[in-house]
């Protein structure tokens, strides 16, 4: 009884939610609708914008997969369906700015890709990239390398949810070290991908290694979560950080 009342009386008090608008722009997302696993309508679209105008977004780059097996994309299809959306948005009178970049798979042709330099960008060449989520890549580091040689700057999505480096934090380590700039996604500070992704988030914020923050935004299921994470108290210190690459997108 003793140790449960110090428990309670000795928690720490309760944060209020903190105020997304500082970070300005949400760099990755799943808006334009039909071309992903994202939004499925133009309708949803606009709806999924509006939740996030509320949250304090005033930008976004919406980032679209781009998987030479599932989903196709090319970048005359995603800025297609960027300015149809763009009209939608002004149609619907909602002020915000949106651009698009995409989100790359490193699968066996991405790596063909990027010499021929036509790869979607976010603000000063920032390259988004994803890996599979069952073992890394065999040629992460060469692709690594080449894309910094070819001037892009790689941005690895939501490494907090790449359960392979789970047992070996020096992974991470190792990457930064070589230069990739790491993005946080937000749920990951709720337990909607896993307990251990949402620990895994938090020990990365202890250790300063994200400098982006992204929505990941697909649904209105994530949303709601993101209203959960509000009052984290490691979203609360990220938010705090100076460097912030999100504000100068």
């Amino acid at each position: 009884m003793k140790s449960f009342l110090k428990k309670l009386f000795s928690s720490e008090p309760k944060l209020g939610n903190a105020d997304l608008s500082v970070l300005h722009t949400d760099m990755h997302s799943h808006l334009i609708p039909h071309i992903d696993d994202g939004s499925k309508s133009t309708r949803e679209s606009l709806s999924l914008i509006r939740e996030l105008q509320k949250l304090g977004y005033k930008k976004f780059i919406t980032t679209p997969h781009i998987m030479s097996d599932y989903y196709k994309n090319t970048p005359e299809i995603i800025l297609g369906g960027l300015e149809k959306l763009r009209t939608a948005i002004k149609q619907a009178e909602i002020d915000v700015e949106l651009n698009a970049a995409a989100e790359y798979y490193l699968d066996y042709d991405f790596e063909k890709k990027i010499p021929q330099r036509n790869l979607l960008t976010l603000g000063k060449n920032y390259l988004l990239f994803e890996l599979p989520f069952m073992a890394p890549p065999e040629n992460l580091h060469k692709v690594i390398f080449e894309l910094q040689t070819n001037d892009y700057k790689p941005v690895l999505a939501h490494p907090e949810r790449y359960g392979f480096w789970y047992r070996d934090f020096n992974k991470y380590i190792d990457l930064k070290d070589k230069g990739v700039i790491f993005q946080l996604n937000l749920n990951s500070l709720t337990t909607h991908y896993s307990v251990e992704t949402k620990k895994i988030a938090e020990r990365m914020i202890d250790e300063n290694m994200f400098e982006l923050i992204g929505t990941d935004c697909h649904n209105h299921e994530h949303i709601a979560l993101f209203h959960q994470c509000l009052a984290n108290k490691h979203l609360h210190k990220i938010l705090l950080k100076e460097d912030l690459i999100n504000k100068e997108l």
